[in-house]
């Protein structure tokens, strides 16, 4: 029967549609990146996700995030987007957390409930507990890094985290998986050097903060407040969401075979 998934159904076949529409993938970070990692999931399937992040959208969003809008602004982002998944999918089940992810808060997570994994958070400490627990869980996951202060969407390649090089986020985290001795970590990043972003005080949030009432964390906090575009966390977003798909069906195919 004809439905919203029918032509994507063309390409992987009922049997792999099935399988996805039984699948759950947790996304932490539903921002510039992983924003749109869930606007392909849900548009491609999935039937179960869980969102995490407690941040709300910011006026500033919406140069590159597609759960930003004027209508928006102020609202908790993942509210924003089931809203959003159920206008895509009603069938969708998913699962909110209005939480920071950190060591301290992880014990909230059972990453056995997930078939995927996607990191798009952009702490350190946190991407490294997502990435031990999913692998303490035998789940498979996929980390962002650095999408901040790059303009080339071309640029960005999936590989594994030691192979990356230039990107500095993805320097510290193969330094850290080294320690905790990870293997190996999937990742999507960029050989492009990220720019040094301006100081403009005119337009700078150290001058003209506009962070909801309560906001815990606050971009001001940061060193430097990082420039974007709409079109680079986008496309890592998209990168990603395309890997978790094809995953997933390469998964299926793999245990179908086994199966024979």
């Amino acid at each position: 029967m004809l439905n919203q998934f029918s032509r994507t159904q063309l390409l992987y076949g009922k049997e792999a549609m099935d399988h996805m529409a039984a699948c759950r993938v947790a996304i932490f970070g539903i921002g510039g990146v992983g924003g749109y990692v869930v606007e392909a999931l849900v548009r491609s399937g999935i039937g179960a996700l869980d969102l995490i992040d407690d941040d709300k959208v910011c006026l500033t969003n919406i140069n590159r995030q597609i759960l930003a809008t004027r209508k928006t602004v102020g609202k908790y982002k993942v509210d924003v987007a089931e809203e959003r998944i159920k206008e895509i999918n009603p069938d969708c089940e998913v699962r909110m957390y209005k939480t920071f992810y950190l060591p301290e808060t992880q014990d909230q997570f059972n990453f056995a409930d997930y078939d995927y994994v996607v990191d798009a958070i952009d702490t350190v400490t946190g991407k490294l507990a997502i990435v031990e627990n999913a692998k303490k869980a035998g789940v498979p996951v996929i980390s962002s890094m650095g999408a901040g202060n790059k303009t080339n969407p071309a640029a960005f390649e999936i590989a594994d985290i030691y192979q990356t090089s230039i990107c500095p986020l993805a320097k510290v985290m193969r330094r850290e998986c080294r320690k905790r001795e990870i293997d190996s970590l999937k990742v999507v990043y960029s050989k492009e050097p990220p720019m040094r972003p301006l100081e403009d005080m005119s337009i700078s949030c150290r001058q003209h903060c506009i962070c909801p009432p309560g906001t815990v964390r606050k971009c001001t906090e940061r060193r430097d407040i990082p420039g974007s575009t709409s079109f680079v966390p986008s496309v890592v977003g998209l990168i990603i969401a395309g890997e978790v798909i094809n995953d997933i069906c390469e998964g299926y195919r793999e245990k179908e075979m086994q199966n024979l």
